[in-house]
């Protein structure tokens, strides 16, 4: 753990986040930020920085759990699709490794990397995050 990192910060619980799941390898929660509602991003709960941080016995538990995210996010909130990505160094905006599951849907407006941004309203993170778990857990 890095005490001046934000997601370090959430994994710790000593953050507030809508948690999605939670394993002994891996953390998910909602992107405050998200590009669509459900956004969310998966962390490792090693600090490690980049890609190429990643121990090898961490690559299949980070990515199996991207893979039933995903699947959730199509099966709980009715997505049609994912977008999942990762940034390395540049457009990583906390230097801590994170992978992006966003919902899509045809004709979502999505174009390319100019992802526009939107806002939960009051209690509604917890509903998607409620939704996901659900998913998650069926």
């Amino acid at each position: 753990m890095e005490k001046d990192c934000l997601f370090c910060g959430i994994i710790a619980g000593t953050t507030p986040a809508t948690i999605v799941l939670e394993t002994d390898d891996v953390v998910g929660f909602l992107d405050v930020r998200p590009v669509f509602k459900g956004h969310t991003l998966l962390v490792p709960r090693e600090h490690v920085v980049t890609l190429s941080d990643l121990p090898e016995p961490l690559i299949v538990p980070l990515f199996s759990t991207a893979q039933r995210v995903a699947d959730a996010i199509t099966s709980g909130l009715g997505a049609q699709g994912t977008f999942v990505a990762m940034n390395n160094v540049v457009s990583q905006s906390v230097a801590h490794l994170h992978v992006h599951v966003v919902p899509r849907t045809k004709g979502d407006g999505l174009r390319g990397f100019f992802w526009p941004r939107t806002k939960y309203a009051d209690g509604e993170a917890e509903e998607y995050a409620a939704k996901l778990r659900a998913a998650l857990d069926g």
